[in-house]
Order: structure tokens, then C-alpha cells, then sequence
């Protein structure tokens, strides 16, 4: 025979429909509570209570270490007694001693009423909360409690209640005390009064569970539903495809006669429901979302800047249908495809696109084959202005086909000239002007550099092993390549590697010291050769070329040898010596023997007439004057013969490199 405190505890249960565990933890939570307040037990001691379901008596354990010698009789336990509730127990061991007051029923019943109390109700709200989220996105019975201008209260079970706010209703739809209704649970949120559960019958998703429940294809997956746009009470659109062949999945969601559908439709204040076939092609899915029998035309445009639009093209006589009552139909059909339709009667798209051929001639060399119909097409149009009689098969093709091509032809050219492709262009604008300008930096760099630097060896240079070896790898191979990338600044030399600060510096010391200095805004430098010699050669031409007599009065007979032009602004204190001279005369016959006898003889006397400019010091002073406001052409020498009267163009070519190089440091 059950005790009074085992029905009690079983009433409780039933009571709150809670397991018999739940409620059992409860009631001992209850009791260590009780315990620890009433006999000041610090929050780290473990208490522990044990309730009979027979009896209904309860016990209180407390974890206490056994010890020789007690000195806190709340934690501790004398050894002795310890070994007589168990008997192998070791000293400093855990031991659970029963502390049970003996008045601790009628003290606990009273103290742990409320804290029972209190977790029965959280046990209760949380059972609650987990059975509502469970049946989240589902349809549930509920009947109407009570009904106010901000909702609707439905109670669902035993105590549990759900709201419908205004928003959520079916607008029109009126509820009665009492009333019994379907709706859709929107949403269950906890809350510290228990779980508040939001309902719906305006849902979208309302529909597709009515359908599930009354259509046994969408049940068993026969039949599956796409997209559902429902605008409640009023109209509603639900897209479903067939799973198995030769099922007709419209039939089956309407039902024998639209039995099925029209269950559906009363429980939803007689709305009304088109049920239309899903197709994976967007312009078939368009065509028959818009519910018509025809659709003439439907163009899609995926970039369009308002979002993926789909131009569609009806006959006259349906555009009030196509576009529904105040836009209804179309509004829908978008909702469900998710395209933005734009929707024009047949004569409208035809004289809009004969308006855009008209405006924008150039869409002719884009409609290529189709450019013919827009004659055509401007004669039905002006025949169906006069007549008024419907179009004809053939006209309806002509006007399908022109407002297509011309809808495509639009879209291809707008494409051409999307944002993403002028960005693309600015952004190469931008680099090739990045490009320009650097470029420019360059050669006014280049352009401050003396030419005799290019031909200047690095080795010249004070610098380590280590910092020339990274200049060599980089091809920086000449006092003028490194001076050049100083002239474009510090950075330019950084970016090479292995060059940092310290090398940077290094770097601008040697050249400091090496005496070579940068060529000031118009100053002319002397002709760029690769070495400081006279006989360079200039890209394989021939060594003498004569060119058009120049009045003797232009040249100064004191005009020095390019290479020893080169040589001066090197090093100007620098003065050639008798054998340099002689040299220079030497390279010149040999490079004269190769010509026709004619030039020789006037490239033997430049060489002579040479001499005599490099021993008279004041000549050389007056050229260096003037050498800035003269002109020079690279690598060509003037030679004027007194003999003859005439001037000549003498271009060197280098014969023997390795005899000039051992003069390099003359130089």
C-alpha cells in the first residue's frame, strides 16, 4: 500500500505532467537549501538528501574527513566513529554522515515549500518551452479566449496560451469566443512567466502545411512544393513540380472537381488559390506564374541595375489580367519567381521598339538578321493604328521576334559599358597614367646624368664586396645606372634587394667622393657613348658620312673631338698629352683607310688641325663656353677643311677598345 507522501508526490507529476525525476530533484534540491540556511553550512561543503518514496521521510547527508582529533565538528569526524560507519575507512578520507535533525520534517516541509513550489513552476515552463519548439513551423488546434483590438488569445492546452497579433490575422476575417481555429506557430520565445508562443493564419508557410495535410502527393513526396506567395485572404500562388513521371502535379494538389483546394481556400476565409507547374526554365516559369493561357514574349535580364528583371510582352485584350487588380497577379507571380516583371500590352512593346531603332540607329549593326523585320513591323503597326482588327499569327510572330531582338540588343550594349567594365577601364587609365609618369621620372633622370657616367666601371666606386654584388645581380652595372636611380630617389635604389639604409648611404658617400655631380636643368652633357672613346661606333653604320655643306662661318674651327668632349666634362682640369693626340690622329687614318681616298684625305686633315686645338690652352677654355649653347648630334663630329672650304660630319667607330681602355684613368 502507497504511503500519503507517494500519492502526493504522484498527484504532483500528473499535476504538472513532469517525469518523476524531475520532481524528485526538485524536492531534494529543496531540502539541501533548507539545510544549509537553517544550519549555516558553508557553500563548499557537500550536503546531499535522500527522500523515501514509501515513507516519505528524508535524510541529510554531510560530507565530512575523518581525523585522530576533532577541532570543527561541522567538517570534521572523529576516526573512531568514522570506522564505525565504515569500518576500512583511512584518517584524512571523505566521509558522507548522516546530520539529519530530528526535528527536520516539520522545519523542512515548512522551509522548502517555496523553493518546491518555485522549481515545479521552472520544471513546468521548461517542459512547455520544448514541447512548443518541437511544433515550431507546424499547424496546432487552438480555441479563442479572448479578442482585442492588439490580438487574439487562443488556449491550446491544460494552461498554456498563444497570441495572434492583428498583423498575423487574415484581414476580414472574423473570430468568435470559443471558436476552434487551425493556425501556424510563428514563434516561441522564453520568457521568466513561461513560454510565449506567437501564432499565425497569415503565414505563407500556413498554406504549404494545409496542403501537406490535405494533398497525400506532398505528403509521400510524389509532389513537392517550390514557392508559395500568398497575399492572405485575398489571393495566393503555390509552385509544384512532379517527382514521379506521369503524375500531374496541378491535379493533384486541385483534387477531383478542386475538392481539395477548395477545403484548403475555406479554411482561409475563402481565398483564393492558384496552383501552378514549376519549370526550370525561368521564361516557362514566368509565363506560368502570371496564370494566363498566353504569353507572347518574356525577355530576362540577370544584370539589370533594379535587380533580375524579366520583360514580358501580353496581347492587348490581357494586360488587365496579366497585371491583376491593382497589380495584384504581377506582384505574386514576382513573389514566387523572384524576378521583377515588367509587363507590356503587344501594341506598346511593338512601338517602343521601333521608338528605341529610331533613336539609337546603331542597334541596327547589333539586331544583324533581325534588322529587317522593323520595316515590317512599322507596317503592321501603322495598318493596326487604321484598322483596329486583332493581330494575326504572323504579325504576333514579327512583333515577338523584333521587341525580343531589340530587348537583347539593348541589354548586350548596356552590358558593354556595365560599371564593373568602366572601372575595369579607369583602373587601366590609371596605371597606364602611373606608367606615363614613371616613365617620365626616368628620363629626366636619365637626362640629369652625365653620359660619360653610363661608361663609368662600379669598381670605380669606394664600396664593399657585398653592396657591389647585389648592384651587379640587379644590373646596375655603372656609376651612371646607380646615379640614376638615386635621381629617382631613395626608394628606387631601396627597392633592389639587399640594398638598405646602411648600403643606401654607403652608396651616396662613394658617389660624393667619386667627383661626378648631376647636370643642371639645361645643361648640355657631352656626347653618350658607351666608353670615353672617339672610336665608337653608332649602330653598325659607316664610319664617315658626309652631309650637306655647312657655312664655315657656323663651326669654330677650335671645335673639339667628341670623345675629347667627354673627356672634359669627366674631368676639365684634365689636359691630353702629345701622344693622346697622336693616338687620336692614328685611330682617325686607319678609320680613313677604309673610306673612299676623298674622305681620307679630309679625315687626315681634322686630325692634323686637331693637334693644334689641344695645345692652345685659351681655345680649349673658349669652346668649353661655348659648347653649351651648340648643339651636337650623338656620336658624330664636325671637321671643317681649310684646303677645301667645306664642313663634314665625321662618325667614329671604335677599332681597338682595349687600346683606349688604358687611358681610362688618364681620363
Amino acid at each position: 500500500m502507497k504511503s500519503e507522501f507517494s500519492l502526493a508526490f504522484n498527484q504532483i507529476c500528473a499535476e504538472y505532467s513532469l517525469p518523476r525525476e524531475v520532481v524528485l530533484d526538485a524536492v531534494r534540491a529543496a531540502l539541501v537549501t533548507a539545510y544549509r540556511r537553517d544550519w549555516k553550512v558553508g557553500a563548499t561543503q557537500n550536503v546531499t538528501a535522500e527522500i523515501s518514496l514509501e515513507t516519505g521521510l528524508a535524510r541529510i547527508y554531510l560530507e565530512k574527513v575523518a581525523v585522530e582529533k576533532v577541532e570543527d565538528p561541522i567538517t570534521q569526524i572523529a576516526l573512531k566513529e568514522a570506522r564505525a560507519l565504515k569500518p576500512n575507512i583511512q584518517p584524512d578520507e571523505l566521509l558522507m554522515v548522516d546530520v539529519t535533525p530530528h526535528n527536520f520534517g516539520r522545519i523542512a516541509a515548512q522551509t522548502a515549500k517555496q523553493v518546491i513550489t518555485q522549481r515545479l513552476r521552472e520544471a513546468e515552463r521548461d517542459s512547455q518551452f520544448n514541447r512548443f519548439s518541437r511544433q515550431e513551423n507546424e499547424i496546432i488546434i487552438g480555441t479563442i479566449q479572448s479578442v482585442t483590438p492588439h490580438g487574439v488569445t487562443l488556449h491550446l492546452e491544460r494552461t498554456e496560451e498563444a497570441i495572434m497579433p492583428r498583423r498575423e490575422q487574415i484581414p476580414g476575417e472574423h473570430y468568435g469566443l470559443h471558436q476552434k481555429i487551425r493556425v501556424y506557430v510563428l514563434e516561441v520565445k522564453r520568457t521568466p512567466h513561461g513560454p510565449e508562443i506567437v501564432v499565425s493564419r497569415s503565414h505563407p508557410l500556413m498554406l504549404r502545411r494545409l496542403l501537406e495535410l490535405e494533398v497525400p502527393e506532398i505528403r509521400s513526396g510524389q509532389v513537392e512544393i517550390h514557392a508559395v506567395a500568398r497575399e492572405a485572404g485575398v489571393r495566393a500562388k503555390v509552385a509544384v513540380s512532379s517527382r514521379q513521371p506521369g503524375l500531374d502535379p496541378v491535379g493533384a494538389c486541385v483534387g477531383m472537381r478542386g475538392i481539395r483546394i477548395q477545403t484548403i481556400s475555406n479554411e482561409l476565409h475563402d481565398e483564393r488559390i492558384d496552383v501552378i507547374e514549376w519549370n526550370k526554365d525561368p521564361a516557362i516559369y514566368i509565363a506560368n506564374a502570371l496564370s494566363m493561357s498566353s504569353v507572347l514574349s518574356v525577355v530576362l535580364d540577370e544584370s539589370n541595375p533594379g535587380g533580375r528583371t524579366a520583360a514580358v510582352v501580353v496581347l492587348d485584350d490581357q494586360l488587365s489580367l496579366a497585371i491583376g487588380r491593382s497589380g495584384q497577379n504581377a506582384r505574386l507571380a514576382a513573389k514566387l519567381t523572384g524576378w521583377r516583371i515588367d509587363i507590356q500590352g503587344a501594341t506598346e512593346a511593338a512601338l517602343w521598339a521601333l521608338e528605341q531603332v529610331n533613336t539609337n540607329p546603331d542597334l541596327l549593326d547589333i539586331l544583324k538578321s533581325n534588322a529587317p523585320l522593323i520595316p515590317r513591323l512599322a507596317a503592321v503597326m501603322r495598318t493596326h493604328e487604321s484598322e483596329h482588327y486583332p493581330y494575326t499569327d504572323e504579325e504576333k510572330r514579327i512583333i515577338k521576334t523584333t521587341v525580343e531582338a531589340v530587348r537583347e540588343a539593348l541589354i548586350a550594349r548596356r552590358d558593354a559599358d556595365r560599371p564593373a567594365l568602366r572601372q575595369a577601364r579607369a583602373r587601366r587609365t590609371a596605371q597606364e597614367k602611373a606608367e606615363a609618369e614613371r616613365r617620365k621620372a626616368q628620363q629626366a633622370a636619365r637626362a640629369s646624368v652625365p653620359g660619360a657616367a653610363y661608361a663609368q666601371d662600379l669598381k670605380t666606386l669606394n664600396i664593399s664586396d657585398k653592396v657591389y654584388s647585389h648592384l651587379i645581380s640587379s644590373g646596375v652595372n655603372s656609376v651612371g645606372d646607380v646615379m640614376e636611380r638615386l635621381a629617382l630617389g631613395d626608394e628606387a635604389m631601396l627597392m633592389i634587394e639587399g640594398i638598405g639604409v646602411k648600403a643606401l648611404r654607403e652608396i651616396k658617400d662613394a658617389i660624393a667622393a667619386s667627383g661626378w655631380r648631376y647636370l643642371e636643368a639645361g645643361e648640355v652633357t657631352a656626347p653618350e657613348v658607351t666608353e670615353p672613346t672617339i672610336g665608337a661606333e653608332v649602330k653598325g653604320e659607316p664610319a664617315v658620312e658626309e652631309v650637306t655643306a655647312i657655312p664655315p662661318e657656323a663651326i669654330a674651327p677650335e671645335a673639339p673631338v667628341g670623345g675629347e668632349a667627354e673627356v672634359l666634362e669627366a674631368a676639365p682640369e684634365a689636359q691630353p698629352t702629345a701622344e693622346v693626340v697622336e693616338m687620336v690622329a692614328a685611330e682617325v687614318t686607319a678609320e680613313a683607310e677604309e673610306a673612299p681616298e676623298t674622305e681620307a684625305k679630309k679625315a687626315v686633315t681634322f686630325a692634323k688641325d686637331s693637334i693644334s686645338i689641344f695645345e692652345d690652352e685659351e681655345l680649349l677654355e673658349e669652346e668649353e663656353d661655348r659648347r653649351d649653347r651648340r648643339r651636337k648630334k650623338k656620336g658624330r663630329t664636325v671637321v671643317y677643311d681649310d684646303k677645301t672650304g667645306e664642313t663634314f660630319v665625321v662618325r667614329k667607330r671604335r677599332r681597338h677598345r682595349d687600346m683606349w681602355e688604358e687611358f681610362g684613368d688618364e681620363f
